[in-house]
């Protein structure tokens, strides 16, 4: 039987055990060198440093995802890490930032070697494309838990705001919408074409990092689109206190979509579903000659309150919603 001392002594024992646990998996899976001029100091110490460079300001965003809550317990880890970045430095395209800089929180059930070296190749993959440092963060033991912590540069007051879009400003989107949405119902069980298109936007979504970085000084709102056209729009609407009216037809929409709603009659889904992460932003009609990105005009800022939404030759008020986590 163990006396008070032997029972400390092992706890001892244990707390050492999981912190080199703890440490070797970090240094086997997530320690790299610093790409970035702006990383001081990185993975090893109490704290990471970061030097913000003068006339420029640090903009931060957090993402966490859970299993069975965003995404499925058999997605595969490198679409797994490829996606929990990719949100994150959606957010930071939203604002126009420069990507710099992450630190990633992990909680696990238990040390999967192979799981983590496919998780951490999908993650680094995409942070290669922005030269990103992963300088902290933490592991632990739980049900699976993911979170990012995405850091980046913007000009000191350029940062694209949602609260900024003015009457009269024309509203613009990337790329298509509805395809991540049309993922989701393939893997409830919805068979029909398009599958792999589809399931690559629900799997690896493309944050559009260039495309906010060309805005920056011509947009006056953005947000990105992760809860749905109409709901994320929708906050663009009341934080800058205006309305809008919306020309379905002018939506762009991937053929699999199309064929979707004309078999199912669900024409509400590019609106609402989520996961797109593509940019919708406000733009005055002077500055649209010098977009120098494939983006597409859906409608108009106006005075009146809400969202209307011009469809099959009618006006309709459309209610905004999308995805929340506590419904």
């Amino acid at each position: 039987m163990l006396n008070q001392q032997d029972k400390n002594s092992t706890i001892d024992r244990n707390e050492t055990v999981v912190e080199l646990a703890e440490f070797n998996l970090i240094q086997q899976f997530f320690t790299r060198s610093a790409q970035r001029k702006a990383t001081r100091l990185s993975i090893g110490d109490d704290c990471a440093l970061l030097a913000i460079p003068e006339g420029y300001e640090l903009a931060i965003t957090t993402d966490t995802m859970v299993e069975n809550i965003h995404f499925f317990p058999d997605v595969s880890p490198e679409d797994l890490g490829h996606k929990l970045l990719a949100v994150n430095l959606s957010d930071l395209a939203s604002m126009g930032a420069d990507p710099v800089a992450i630190t990633l929180a992990l909680t696990m059930p238990n040390v999967d070697s192979a799981w983590l070296k496919a998780f951490a190749g999908g993650m680094f993959t995409l942070a290669d494309q922005y030269q990103l440092d992963l300088i902290g963060g933490d592991t632990t033991s739980g049900p699976l838990t993911l979170s990012i912590q995405a850091l980046g540069l913007v000009p000191k007051d350029q940062a694209l705001r949602r609260s900024a879009a003015k009457v009269g400003d024309l509203i613009y989107v990337t790329g298509c919408f509805g395809d991540a949405g049309l993922g989701l119902k393939i893997k409830q069980g919805y068979i029909g074409q398009g599958i792999q298109q589809a399931m690559e936007r629900f799997n690896r979504p493309e944050p559009r990092i260039k495309e906010g970085l060309a805005i920056r000084s011509l947009a006056n709102a953005c947000i990105d689109i992760s809860d749905g056209l109409a709901a994320d729009l929708g906050h663009i609407l009341s934080s800058s206190n205006v309305g809008a009216k919306l020309d379905y037809a002018q939506i762009p929409m991937s053929q699999a979509v199309i064929t979707y709603m004309q078999l199912t009659g669900d024409w509400r889904m590019p609106l609402t579903a989520g996961e797109d992460y593509e940019l919708c932003f406000t733009i005055v009609p002077e500055n649209v000659s010098k977009l120098n990105v494939a983006c597409t005009c859906i409608g108009v800022v106006e005075e009146s309150r809400g969202l209307r939404l011009i469809r099959d030759g009618k006006t309709s008020n459309f209610n905004i919603s999308g995805f929340e986590h506590f419904l």
